[in-house]
C-alpha cells in the first residue's frame, strides 16, 4: 500500500475527479454476464504475486455457504439480468467445503460454470473427485475448470507458486483430461517473452499432455498482467474512452459482480470487482439491487488491469 500511495500520490482520491481537476470515468453495469462468488481466501499454497493475499492462514473472506449462494442465484432471477455464467474463485475453491453443492446450485438452474482453482491438492481428494465426475456426467462442457498455470515452464511456475506446485497443478490437469472435465488455463505476462512465444510454449506443454485446451484462444488460455501496485498510472478520465478508441462496456464491471462475506459480517456483501476485495470504496451493498449502481474507476487496477490491460476474469 505504501508503494502504491509513492507512485500515484495525489491519484484516485476522489471518485468523482481525478487529481487534475477532470471528471472521472465511471462504468454502469449495462450487460451483466458473469456473477463471481469468492469462496474464501484461505488457499493451500501462499503465491509470491497473489493480488488477494490469499494463504493457508488468511481468513479474511471466510467460506461462503451454499444456502448464500441459492439466495443469490434468486436474486439474479427476480432481477432479471440475464447472467449466463457463475464464476466461483477464492483462495483456492476448493478448500471450502460446499464447493460441490455451489457448482451443482448453479449448474443445475442453467447456469455456466467457471471455477478458478489451481487443481492441486483440495480438488484431488476423492470426495471431490467423485463431485466434479458426477457434474460433469449431467452438466457436460457447461463445467470449465480454468488452471492457475502461471507458466508453461516449470522452474518460473514454481518461482511464484512454491517448489513442486507446476508438477502437483500438472498431476491434477491430468486427471481432469482423463476425466473429460473442460479446462483452461490462466497464466500471467510478466516474463521477459512476446505474447506470441508465451502461447508457443503453452501450444507446445498442451500438445506434450494431451490437453484440449486452444493456446491461442484468449479465452480459453488467458494471460493476465501483472498487477504491481508500486508502478505509476494514469486515471482514466471520461475524455479517455475516445482517446482509448474503448468503450466503458469493455471494462469488466461493466458485465460483472463478485459476492464476498467477510469475516465478522453477518450477511455476504457485494462489490463491484473481483480484483478489489479488499477496497470498501467498491462495496455496493449486500443485494444485486445495490450493486446496480455505476462504479467510479478510482482505483490504479481499474487502469492498469482493465482499461489499458483489457484484461477481464470472465470468459
Amino acid at each position: 500500500m505504501k508503494d502504491q500511495i509513492a507512485a500515484n500520490a495525489g491519484k484516485f482520491d476522489n471518485p468523482d475527479w481525478t487529481a487534475k481537476g477532470e471528471p472521472r470515468a465511471t462504468v454502469a453495469l449495462r450487460r451483466p454476464q458473469t456473477l463471481w462468488f469468492n469462496t474464501g481466501t484461505l488457499c493451500n499454497i501462499e503465491c509470491a504475486n497473489c493480488y488477494i493475499h490469499s494463504s493457508p492462514t488468511n481468513d479474511d473472506l471466510v467460506y461462503i455457504t451454499a444456502e448464500e449462494v441459492t439466495a443469490y442465484l434468486d436474486q439474479l432471477e427476480a432481477r432479471q439480468w440475464g447472467v449466463e455464467e457463475i464464476g466461483f474463485t477464492g483462495g483456492e475453491p476448493f478448500m471450502n467445503p460446499q464447493m460441490i453443492a455451489m457448482t451443482a446450485a448453479a449448474l443445475e438452474r442453467g447456469y455456466r460454470v467457471l471455477i478458478l482453482t489451481n487443481a492441486m491438492r483440495p480438488m484431488m481428494r476423492p470426495s471431490v473427485q467423485r463431485g466434479l465426475r458426477a457434474l460433469q456426467e449431467a452438466h457436460g462442457d457447461r463445467l470449465t475448470l480454468r488452471i492457475s498455470l502461471d507458466h508453461f515452464d516449470p522452474d518460473c511456475h514454481d518461482a511464484e507458486r512454491g517448489r513442486g506446485s507446476f508438477e502437483a497443478s500438472l498431476k491434477g490437469m491430468r486427471w481432469l483430461r482423463d476425466a473429460g472435465i473442460r479446462m483452461d488455463v490462466a497464466g500471467r505476462t510478466l516474463w521477459d517473452e512476446t505474447e506470441a512465444q508465451t502461447r508457443d510454449g503453452f501450444a507446445a506443454l498442451y500438445a506434450r499432455e494431451g490437453f484440449a485446451i486452444d493456446a491461442f484462444d484468449p479465452a480459453r488460455t488467458v494471460l493476465f498482467p501483472e498487477m504491481d501496485e508500486s508502478v505509476e498510472v494514469p486515471e482514466i478520465t471520461t475524455g479517455c474512452w475516445d482517446i482509448l478508441n474503448k468503450s466503458p462496456d469493455d471494462v469488466m464491471c461493466a458485465s460483472s459482480r463478485m459476492v464476498v462475506k467477510r469475516r465478522g459480517a453477518a450477511r455476504p456483501a457485494v462489490l463491484a470487482c473481483t480484483l478489489l476485495a479488499y477496497d470498501r470504496a467498491f462495496e455496493l451493498g449486500e443485494t444485486l439491487a445495490e450493486a446496480e449502481r455505476p462504479v467510479s474507476l478510482n482505483h490504479p487496477h481499474c487502469a492498469k488491469f482493465c482499461v489499458l490491460g483489457g484484461a477481464s476474469c470472465s470468459a
